[in-house]
């Protein structure tokens, strides 16, 4: 799954999320990026998502939310995505 944070400098909630993506990386088959929300590419996506400030979270291109994000809702979101395609794995990590 592809994810996709617009963050920008001296952004306590950026630093969160980026935390939150560190840890589930390791839990579900995440593959993480980042665009800066000032740069003209991240302006327009965001204007264009309905992203009202950073951070701004994607999941496989579609806008998931902004702000702080959510580690309990974005695990529920990936379970259920995970659970849809038939990738989620065991507990065992199979």
């Amino acid at each position: 799954m592809e994810v996709l944070l617009l963050t920008q400098e001296h952004c306590t909630l950026c630093d969160h999320a980026k935390q939150v993506l560190g840890r589930l990386a390791g839990q579900y088959p995440l593959t993480v990026a980042t665009l800066d929300l000032g740069c003209p590419e991240g302006r327009a996506l965001a204007a264009r998502r309905g992203i009202l400030f950073a951070p701004g979270v994607f999941l496989d291109g579609e806008a998931f939310s902004y702000g702080r994000l959510s580690e309990r809702k974005l695990r529920r979101e990936l379970d259920r995505r995970l659970r849809w395609t038939g990738t989620a794995k065991d507990e065992s990590g199979r």
